[in-house]
């Protein structure tokens, strides 16, 4: 059959190559059982493509089911698509048959695939692959004869990519793909649709039609259309209905064309707090990295009086929390290593800021041996053997007298390879 006569048989304007091309594929897998995915962006007329493959095949006499997997709860898709026992959950109170057992022997086009859970996605590859399968709460096998075409908006190798999509199953769906343009990409239809759109409303409405000069022609076909023929009818729509001139030219058209910045805010308002977040984000890094900074100059301070003093006690007495803070459960230096690694672009926003001043002045690795020439680990093993020597190698005692916990003395010595008499 002619491609001509199936679009006016189903009322799809266009003379788009591409469009004509999707059309003669539905056409020739029409007679055969071969699954098919449809692809393309949302509102580019999917919807056309299976009523197209079952009005031309075997099954034309069989039942056809329309199924927006996207618009059923994901609690209840299995019982819509496969049926359920009475009583397999709660308010089953009678079996309930699903769309295949009822759809044997037709077609079933599954709107939005890509929305289905996981687990749904196995029980629809076992019916591609066996014709095969079960109500919910039933452990008896069913058999079912049912034509699959499917359609999606969605990236299917980035869903699979991520996990959310099963990728035995994409090409079980696929066997053939039918690709519809976006209608940017069919600037020859577009004045075509809107003169159509026009019509139409103008019988709904019972006024005269619109008509288009060149400049309104030109706006609309230079226009982006996000929401393809979906967008361009509500338009069509609107001016029939709002506008008293029925001549339009340019400056009409683009007075009813939402600007391309503000068709998608929800969007633009979660990329803005994302930058503003990150932002944040890295404000709190630099000052923990100051204020980590202080802490290891407290530290090398109470170290060096430990040192002249020759006071084992004083790291009871002095600043204990500070020793609790550094000598946790996390190294020191696997801190620092993992705060030193994060790139510390500086934001323009921060550019005058005192944060980013002292940041230009503060340099991470080389502070500490600017300011000690004595190493600090050297003290820290100095500390913990002196520490282990007076509580004769018992790691409890030791870890007490110098303010840490056990786990962390434990690793500590690992760490320094120190020699421990063992407890007795």
């Amino acid at each position: 059959m002619e491609v001509l006569s199936v679009k006016r048989r189903f009322g799809i304007i266009g003379v788009n190559k591409n469009l004509d091309r999707g059309i003669e594929k539905a056409l020739r897998v029409a007679s055969t059982n071969i699954s098919v995915l449809v692809t393309g962006e949302s509102g580019v007329g999917k919807e056309n493509i299976p009523k197209i493959i079952h009005q031309f095949s075997n099954r034309k006499h069989s039942k056809y089911i329309a199924v927006n997997c996207g618009a059923i709860p994901e609690g209840t898709i299995d019982s819509e698509l496969f049926g359920h026992e009475k009583g397999a959950f709660t308010g089953a109170t009678s079996t309930r048959n699903g769309y295949f057992e009822v759809a044997d022997g037709g077609t079933i086009f599954l709107d939005e695939v890509g929305e289905l859970p996981l687990s749904t996605q196995v029980r629809l590859l076992r019916i591609l692959e066996t014709g095969e399968f079960l109500k919910v709460g039933s452990s008896k096998v069913q058999k079912t004869n049912v034509r699959i075409v499917a359609a999606t908006n969605q990236n299917m190798g980035v869903a699979i990519n991520k996990g959310k999509f099963r990728e035995d199953l994409y090409y079980r769906l696929s066997t053939v793909e039918i690709f519809l343009p976006p209608l940017r990409e069919r600037k020859e239809d577009i004045p075509l649709l809107f003169r159509k759109f026009a019509s139409d409303f103008a019988q709904k409405y019972r006024m005269p039609p619109l008509v288009l000069d060149d400049s309104a022609q030109l706006a609309l076909t230079q226009y982006n259309w996000s929401g393809n023929i979906r967008q361009l009818r509500n338009i069509a729509e609107q001016i029939s209905v709002l506008e008293s001139e029925r001549k339009l030219n340019s400056n009409i058209i683009k007075s009813y064309l939402p600007n391309l910045g503000s068709q998608f805010p929800a969007v633009i308002e979660k990329q803005k707090n994302e930058t503003q977040d990150f932002s944040s984000e890295r404000e709190i890094l630099y000052k923990v990295l100051f204020d980590m900074k202080n802490d290891i100059n407290d530290l090398k301070k109470l170290t060096l009086e430990i040192i002249n003093e020759g006071k084992s006690d004083l790291i009871q007495k002095k600043n204990q929390n500070l020793i609790d803070k550094i000598y946790g459960e996390d190294d020191l230096s696997e801190k620092m290593n993992t705060l030193l690694t994060v790139p510390h672009k500086k934001n323009d926003n921060l550019k005058n800021s005192k944060l980013n001043k002292e940041l230009n002045e503060f340099d991470y690795a080389d502070s500490i041996i600017e300011e000690e020439p004595i190493s600090l680990q050297e003290k820290e093993i100095e500390m913990i053997k002196s520490a282990l020597d007076r509580s004769k190698g018992k790691r409890k005692i030791a870890a007490k007298e110098l303010g840490i916990s056990e786990r962390t003395l434990y690793r500590k010595i690992k760490q320094f390879d120190l020699k421990v008499e063992d407890e007795k």
